[in-house]
């Protein structure tokens, strides 16, 4: 009983860590991949300079994309020895000079001691392009990886820019600058003579949003167990990031590595046989598919595993369907439902005359006096809310307005107009105030009535 305990808390620990911390694995994009690995190659190994822009969603996998095929191009031992790494994120380096000062300390250059860059910016900028412009084919090539690259975009002159595009355009010493951006109109924020020395390629990524099957398939995998022979590949593969000479990656120092996991063989078929038999089921296989309409990307589908192996435990030692629905639930519910079910009975029986004002009037604006007059017609036959004071149901109303259910038609005349009788729509669905009627709890039965049939 000891052991299978210990066994269920290493599962959990390792399905969590690799869950969160696997730069490297990047799954489909094929043909992407080839094309970023290809004009790499062909930087470190012909001496050609190039420059591509990487564009995708947030979430996407783009800076994994690019994590994977650096991982792969470690095993080419020219790769390794010819070429220097600079990684700028936009979010750090906020404007030209401290980017400089950055590639400066990553390449190593002579006016860099102890991470300390002397000079100023401008007499930088000519040592670092007197560098670059000394080299020729044979010299080490420079991949520059520039995330957030629409960032850098704002820079004053886009000076880095210009002078990088510059060079990656000239027979110079071989560069290759790789932008990574979520803005797929990039290429407008380029000034003219920055976007002329631009290569103009670019590689999108959008996550499949028309194989399911393959959705499926990922979720297996994320939530399964390796064998100890894939451990063992994936061990060996990591191993090689320590070739990695760059101190601004920092994935390769964080990254998740499966060498102290060996799992029992038995436990490893039993936890993979019950993973395999509940993607089977209907309703596993319903929440999968509301997720997938939901979000299609592989880092939502994460988060959702992560929150549904964190729920394992001594007596719950395997994920179940209902574990699977109840959580798959938590996206499919409405914010302004429950809303909705937190506000008072007041307040419901106001929404409820606006809904049925709307519905008679066609979605009609309204103000405060027509739904008064409404809600007193009601009050008058119910027993719940005789005697409620019209300043009472005016403070309802402007609670309502405050949480945003209703909206002012226009935010200026506010001096001219009474409150009572400024007008308003409703930002709300009937549908919506028809499942909060139902989820209510204790709400008096004539107001449920009420709700269904505006005839009192």
């Amino acid at each position: 009983m000891h052991d299978s305990v210990q066994e269920i808390a290493k599962t959990r620990r390792f399905l969590k860590e690799r869950l969160q911390r696997d730069y490297t694995t990047v799954r489909g994009y094929e043909s992407e991949r080839n094309n970023v690995r290809q004009l790499l190659q062909r930087t470190a190994e012909m001496g050609e300079s190039n420059s591509l822009l990487l564009i995708g969603p947030r979430g996407a996998g783009k800076t994994t994309l690019i994590n994977a095929v650096l991982t792969d191009l470690l095993e080419n031992k020219s790769f390794v020895d010819n070429t220097l790494i600079v990684h700028l994120d936009g979010n750090l380096h906020t404007d030209d000079r401290i980017a400089l000062k950055s590639i400066t300390v990553q390449m190593r250059l002579e006016n860099a001691a102890d991470g300390k860059v002397f000079g100023s910016f401008a007499e930088n900028l000519a040592f670092l392009l007197q560098c670059l412009k000394a080299g020729d084919k044979k010299s080490k090539s420079v991949v520059f990886v520039l995330e957030e690259f629409d960032l850098f975009c704002t820079h004053h002159n886009q000076t880095l820019l210009y002078n990088l595009f510059d060079v990656s355009q000239s027979a110079q010493a071989p560069i290759c600058v790789l932008g990574v951006t979520c803005r797929l109109d990039v290429i407008e924020l380029l000034e003219k003579r920055v976007k002329s020395r631009f290569s103009h390629r670019q590689v999108f990524l959008f996550p499949s949003a028309n194989k399911f099957e393959d959705y499926v398939s990922l979720f297996q995998h994320l939530v399964s167990l390796p064998s100890n022979k894939e451990l063992q590949a994936a061990v060996d593969r990591i191993d090689s990031l320590q070739m990695f000479k760059s101190d601004a990656f920092t994935f390769q120092r964080n990254h998740f590595d499966g060498v102290e996991y060996a799992f029992d063989k038995k436990h490893v078929e039993n936890w993979n046989k019950q993973i395999e038999k509940l993607i089977k089921t209907p309703a596993a296989q319903k929440t999968l598919q509301m997720l997938y309409d939901f979000d299609v990307s592989e880092a939502f589908l994460k988060t959702f595993t992560f929150r549904l192996v964190a729920q394992l435990k001594a007596d719950a030692p395997h994920i179940t369907v209902e574990q699977l629905t109840a959580l798959g639930a938590q996206y499919e519910c409405d914010d302004k439902v429950e809303l909705l079910c937190g506000l008072s009975v007041l307040e419901l029986c106001l929404l409820i005359a606006i809904k049925h004002h709307s519905s008679i009037y066609d979605r009609d604006p309204f103000n405060f006096e027509i739904i008064f007059g409404r809600f007193s017609k009601f009050a008058k036959v119910s027993t719940t809310m005789q005697g409620v004071e019209r300043a009472i149901v005016l403070k309802a109303f402007e609670h309502l307005r405050i949480v945003e259910l209703i909206m002012p038609l226009s935010s200026s005349g506010m001096g001219k107009v009474q409150k009572e009788f400024e007008m308003h729509k409703m930002a709300l669905t009937y549908g919506q105030i028809q499942q909060a009627v139902q989820r209510y709890q204790a709400l008096p039965t004539e107001v449920a009535q009420w709700a269904q049939s505006s005839i009192i």
